[in-house]
């Protein structure tokens, strides 16, 4: 695959990146103009253009908090100057570019979830002129959007259309980080594409970029636009149901929409479905597609003032800086870990069910970050050695278990929940203290020994005070544990090889779902990658 860009997202090359340009807190970013220019040693003038490609907060010293910023600047005999220049704050600037390879087939490749990894992996082969068909079970984004809310006001769940199924998947109602710990060259192209269907412009350059709920429900609308204007088709409402083999290849799917299931030709398969898709794994075992248990964590979500966070890493409540995040994570002398995960700055606690009579929590932020309280996923990692269950959805079948006796406690999808004073103390809660617990339709107070496993208690006491010692105010006795937190990463991988492909020729399992990404852009990293795959196998 070569290293290119969209004629439509070519960026200006040769350029000059300076970085580490320090703006105070209020600062207007007109000065990097000016503080770029003192580090080449230049008149102002001479700087033509700059644009920003870095941008992060230094809070290292509370007394001392400050931004950080790389800008790429565009000067006359740029080559002469580098040449000179002894900064080690001053470097060539280059843009990686991707360009999509053209390519045909006599039958259209299929791409089963339309979350990141299926999202991006259509949008490359359709821009391939592959023509793909996207099925996707749940529905369309806005539609989607209205179904969430009305169970979350305490409506029936729809089992095909939720916070886990639908378009954009599971990361439609989350936080919308983009952060990622890989390094790829797909991440800028990725990034561009948000922005271009109406993310902030701030992803472009934020270190730890973010796009939101409210406007991510947009975004992915348009990127399925997109998906169709090149050629492509998305099928809403349409389940992945069964795989039609001959000689271990692939010839057709069957699929279930609301008129009946149907055969559709397949030769190449995206198999993006997301972590939720328990009815897939368990038709795909039963079709033979080699996978395996892995690793993955559960425990609760906690929830705090965001003020609270705020000073805790700020040293002060400063509305002129963002909501403050965190991420923690300790081993204990037992071999056990525990860690925070997505974690929400001003967001709220979300019904993250999938399945009728099982309740799940996952967190949720708009753009601007602004609710009253922060929460994130507070884990435990967890090995196949820890599952009650055998075979390669063991894990799964441990997740439902959980989740289910959850229901089991409330009778309803109102969430166990318990204080982490509480909780500590093996009392079971009565109601709340300072901090109001965010999630709808409604908490259960209760204690949560007696929900969750002790596998998963044990470790969350122990790690507590720990955390609390790393972030002040973390085990705050008025914190609240809603739980469970089950899906945070598939518990399941479907194998696959260096081809990307099952020992079932022509299946490309892709994404969180089949264990090979987690978060956002690392699904849609993946997904990219598959679709070169499946380009690369015509």
């Amino acid at each position: 695959m070569g290293v290119g860009k969209r004629r439509d997202c070519r960026e200006t090359r040769q350029m000059i990146l300076v970085r580490n340009l320090r703006l105070d807190i209020g600062q207007s970013s007109d000065r990097l103009k000016v503080k770029a220019a003192r580090e080449l040693k230049l008149p102002t003038w001479a700087i033509k253009d700059v644009k920003i490609t870095k941008r992060s907060l230094d809070a290292r010293r509370k007394n001392d908090i400050h931004w950080l910023y790389s800008v790429a600047v565009s000067v006359d005999n740029e080559e002469k100057l580098l040449a000179k220049c002894k900064s080690k704050n001053v470097a060539a600037y280059e843009a990686p570019e991707y360009t999509v390879p053209q390519a045909s087939a006599e039958i259209r490749p299929v791409v089963a979830g339309f979350g990141p990894g299926g999202m991006f992996a259509a949008l490359v082969l359709s821009m391939a002129g592959l023509k793909p068909v996207v099925l996707e079970r749940g529905a369309d984004a806005e539609t989607r959007r209205k179904k969430v809310e009305a169970f979350r006001a305490g409506g029936e769940l729809d089992p095909e259309c939720n916070v886990q199924f639908g378009e954009g998947g599971a990361g439609t109602f989350s936080d919308g980080k983009l952060g990622t710990g890989i390094r790829d060259m797909r991440i800028r192209w990725i990034l561009r594409t948000f922005y271009e269907h109406g993310a902030p412009e701030s992803i472009l350059y934020d270190a730890k970029p973010h796009i939101g709920t409210d406007i991510l429900i947009n975004v992915v609308q348009s990127i399925r636009k997109a998906v169709i204007a090149h050629g492509g088709e998305v099928r809403f409402n349409s389940k992945l149901t069964g795989l039609v083999t001959e000689n271990n290849t692939l010839r057709a799917v069957r699929v279930t929409d609301e008129t009946g299931e149907y055969e559709l030709p397949c030769e190449r398969l995206v198999l993006a479905v997301g972590h939720s898709a328990r009815d897939t794994f368990e038709m795909l075992e039963k079709t033979g597609v080699p996978m395996e248990a892995k690793p993955f964590s559960m425990g609760a979500r906690i929830e705090h003032k965001q003020k609270m966070i705020n000073i805790s890493q700020y040293g002060e409540d400063n509305e002129s800086l963002p909501a403050a995040d965190y991420s923690l994570n300790v081993h204990l002398p037992d071999g056990t870990s525990a860690y925070t995960f997505c974690m929400c700055p001003g967001g709220e606690v979300i019904a993250a069910a999938s399945e009728p009579g099982g309740v799940c929590t996952n967190g949720m932020s708009n753009s601007r970050r602004n609710g009253e309280n922060a929460n994130s996923a507070l884990l435990v990692t967890l090995s196949p050695e820890d599952f009650p269950y055998d075979g390669p959805l063991g894990g799964m079948y441990w997740q439902r278990d959980i989740e289910r006796a959850a229901f089991k406690a409330s009778g309803s999808y109102h969430a166990p929940a318990q204080t982490v004073g509480d909780f500590l103390t093996h009392k079971k809660s009565e109601r709340c203290g300072e901090v109001d617990p965010s999630y709808k339709p409604g908490v259960f107070w209760c204690d949560l020994h007696d929900v969750l496993p002790e596998r998963i208690t044990s470790v969350l006491e122990n790690a507590l005070p720990e955390l609390g010692r790393k972030l002040n105010g973390f085990d705050a006795p008025d914190a609240v544990l809603t739980a469970p937190e089950t899906r945070s990463s598939s518990p399941v991988r479907i194998l696959r090889d260096e081809r990307r492909q099952s020992q079932i020729r022509g299946l490309y399992p892709c994404g969180e779902g089949a264990g090979y990404a987690g978060g956002i852009t690392s699904a849609a990293v993946d997904g990219m990658k598959c679709a070169e795959a499946v380009i690369q196998s015509l």
